[in-house]
């Protein structure tokens, strides 16, 4: 490893607008820096200061305990997650007020207010007692996007029992893996799930694997398409019968702060997934915080994230920070441009959806899809944007600033990782100017820095490797029964700090910027470039939606840069003279935008590029199909299989 060579330019600035600011949590740069001053000159002070905002059960006596690279918080006290959820809100007046506000892909609309979860969460929390789950017992939750989810969520924190979410497209292998490394007592799942107008079978995966699941007992059925499915007697248990004799009394079980509240797995490129495990206290006090001050979280705000409870942008800013604050989230079951492109915005519309969080390959793909659908919808209860998952790419940023914001709403562009547990890195909506496509500041308590191959930190301006240098509250404890990988994967590089495998620079003004990760970085004729900002370049080009770029082997250059490019819709003719001449345009433009040596050898356009299911482009695929060689490594967390065979159809 060696320096990051950075050469993309944005200038753009955006203040928050004025009427925004005087009513945020944070109302002017300055506040932000006083705050964070001291969130790093005294972090014992002021995170004990905010963990006062949590209901306790016992108080701790020490903050923190740091033993490199192991951390407790909050050391010695006792509370629950699922009380501070949902007791604390139930006990006032907004036990009335909705909690959730759930849209199935067929259109059924449920509202559950937080009385009304709270007792859906008692009664299922006695429901897995019944089953034999105690403290400590790990349970598989494999779910659509329905209420059910959060409240099988809730319900194993109420009483000490740690899940683990497996996402509801991933195969009956995907959950064998992960649900045999937890050695899952009980699994959740659900008849089937909808998706795109057809079901996805999940009880039929859940068969399937448990065939090498040893250590599962039970199978808890959630009826949900209605279809038929086959019960298996003394094992599966139908969730509206155990829930028809299930008390709704269920007092919350005090825990340690530290005592494990989730591990959700991680794919890896090789190898088994490895399972992230997060404590209670320290990773609810973080999601808390971030939900209130990065979305400036108010009493009347409906609030709508697009994640799904498989990833952890659906943990933290789903299901556990936006409740932990007492808001209303909304949760929506299918896909964002099924039956028609304006789903996301449609609901907007319907629910009056105030702050909205989504990932910036989903805002690629509306670039692409054209102004004319959300054009049709009344957005204008708007207020806030935000965006997670991976760097956006500045051309992006701005059409989601005019288009979806008109133009007056702020854009949070936030940076973190499932290990962090929380935002990182984010604009505070009322206090900091943005810049299109930074991350900008770091989140109260949070030291981020650019380093080079020996640790060092870098100029400003300058490529290199992101570490966080002080511990935070959200960070992952371990890799759950492998801490000898937690320790190689994440500390061994840069001794002391952790390694968040991202590349980075940190310009003039403090603002971070994302490059990728460091994986995604090609060495071109001795030149380590970041290819997000190749990516950035080729999408800044007004016929250009969305770009994917990585490495081939070159003898001359040692690597070359092989662009993938998807087109917005009437961009390029059919015939091979103007295609031609298209890919040459697009090299010139990205010449002059960053300079030749930033030019890619090859261009292919597609119509849609390989993606997880939460939206990130899977650059190791196109790795694979760019250098001619087989596609190697995970790829269940693959969304579409059809679009890696037409790239493969395409290049022979």
């Amino acid at each position: 490893m060696s320096e990051i060579h950075t050469f993309l330019k944005e200038a753009r600035l955006f203040p928050p607008p004025p009427e925004f600011s005087d009513k945020a949590h944070v109302r002017h740069l300055e506040e932000y820096r006083e705050m964070y001053a001291r969130s790093i000159s005294d972090p014992d002070g002021f995170w004990a200061e905010q963990a006062e905002t949590l209901t306790w059960q016992e108080k701790w006596h020490t903050v923190l305990e740091w033993k490199v690279p192991f951390a407790q918080w909050f050391v010695g006290g006792r509370l629950n997650l699922s009380e501070n959820c949902l007791d604390r809100h139930a006990s006032t007046w907004r036990k009335n007020k909705a909690a959730i506000i759930w849209e199935g892909e067929p259109g059924e609309i449920r509202v559950v207010t937080y009385g009304e979860l709270l007792r859906e969460v008692c009664k299922f929390a006695n429901v897995l007692k019944s089953l034999g789950v105690v403290k400590g017992d790990r349970v598989g939750i494999y779910l659509p996007m329905i209420p059910e989810a959060a409240v099988a969520m809730l319900a194993c924190a109420r009483i000490g029992a740690i899940h683990s979410v497996v996402f509801g497209g991933f195969s009956a292998e995907a959950v064998s893996d992960r649900m045999n490394d937890a050695e899952a007592k009980v699994i959740i799942t659900a008849d089937g799930a909808c998706r795109r107008g057809s079901i996805v079978h999940l009880k039929a995966n859940v068969d399937a694997a448990c065939h090498s699941i040893p250590s599962v007992e039970k199978v808890v059925v959630v009826r949900r398409t209605g279809e038929t499915i086959e019960m298996r007697g003394g094992r599966d248990v139908w969730y509206h019968e155990a829930m028809a004799q299930a008390s709704a009394t269920c007092p919350p079980e005090p825990l340690d702060s530290e005592h494990p509240l989730f591990i959700l797995y991680t794919s890896g490129t090789t190898g088994k997934p490895k399972g992230v495990q997060h404590s209670t206290a320290g990773y609810l006090l973080q999601a808390a915080m971030t939900s209130k001050y990065v979305f400036d979280l108010k009493e009347e705000d409906t609030y709508f994230c697009t994640a799904d409870i498989g990833w952890v942008t659906g943990h933290s800013y789903v299901v556990y920070g936006p409740l932990a604050n007492g808001a209303t989230t909304v949760m929506y079951e299918g896909a964002p441009n099924f039956p028609r492109p304006d789903r996301l915005w449609d609901i907007i519309e319907r629910h009056r959806v105030s702050v909205f969080y989504t990932a910036p390959t989903a805002i690629r793909s509306f670039v692409r899809q054209g102004d004319d659908w959300p054009n049709r919808h009344d957005m204008t209860s708007l207020r806030l944007l935000g965006t997670v998952g991976e760097p956006i790419n500045p051309e992006a940023w701005m059409w989601y600033h005019k288009v979806i914001g008109g133009e007056r709403c702020p854009i949070v562009d936030t940076w973190w990782q499932t290990e962090t547990g929380a935002i990182m890195i984010t604009p505070l909506p009322g206090a900091t100017p943005t810049k299109p496509g930074s991350g900008t500041l770091p989140f109260f308590g949070i030291l981020p820095e650019v380093v080079d191959k020996e640790g060092h930190k870098v100029p400003p301006g300058q490529g290199g490797f992101l570490v966080i240098r002080k511990p935070w509250p959200s960070m992952l404890r371990t890799v759950f029964r492998d801490p000898d990988r937690y320790v190689d994967q994440y500390w061994k590089r840069f001794p002391g700090s952790y390694f968040t495998g991202d590349g980075a620079r940190e310009d003039e003004d403090g603002y971070f910027w994302i490059m990728g990760r460091v994986d995604d970085v090609v060495n071109v004729a001795g030149h380590r470039l970041g290819t997000m900002e190749v990516e950035s370049a080729l999408v800044s080009h007004h016929r250009v939606a969305e770009a994917a770029v990585v490495a081939r082997p070159d003898e001359l250059k040692g690597q070359a840069l092989c662009a993938f490019v998807t087109l917005k819709a009437g961009a390029a003719g059919s015939d091979s003279f103007a295609i031609e001449a298209m890919k040459e345009e697009l090299k010139a433009h990205v010449a002059r935008e960053i300079g030749p040596i930033a030019k890619p050898d090859d261009i292919r356009f597609t119509d849609a590029l390989p993606k997880t299911r939460s939206g990130k482009i899977m650059r190791r695929l196109l790795r694979d199909i760019a250098a001619g060689s087989q596609t190697i490594g995970d790829t269940t967390t693959l969304e579409d299989f059809s679009v890696l065979a037409k790239l493969r159809e395409d290049e022979e």
